[in-house]
């Protein structure tokens, strides 16, 4: 099993070391960016003040889509993305098929 290090992610500005393996970094990186965007999106537009209230916000509103909606945007991007990569694969192996 691969052993942890420590690496830095960045919310709301501030940085935070965090350890994780080799292989988990890029899901940790990910999870770090998409908290980051709530948390800014809160900040930006409401009232909330504080690091630490918009983080409890941010909180409520995840796990709220996750029990309401079963992940809520992240299913619509991820279907989004999935989308995306069968056109590109699709017209990759069109011009595949114009070889033979």
């Amino acid at each position: 099993m691969a052993s942890p290090r420590s690496i830095e992610i960045h919310i709301l500005g501030r940085p935070y070391k965090v350890a994780c393996t080799r292989e988990e970094e890029s899901a940790l990186v990910a999870a770090a960016d998409y908290l980051d965007d709530k948390m800014r999106a809160i900040r930006d537009n409401s009232k909330v003040i504080g690091a630490e209230r918009i983080a409890i916000m941010a909180g409520l509103n995840l796990a709220h889509d996750l029990l309401t909606h079963g992940g809520g945007g992240l299913i619509e991007e991820a279907r989004t993305r999935v989308t995306h990569c069968n056109a590109l694969l699709d017209s990759m192996l069109e011009d595949q098929d114009k070889l033979f």
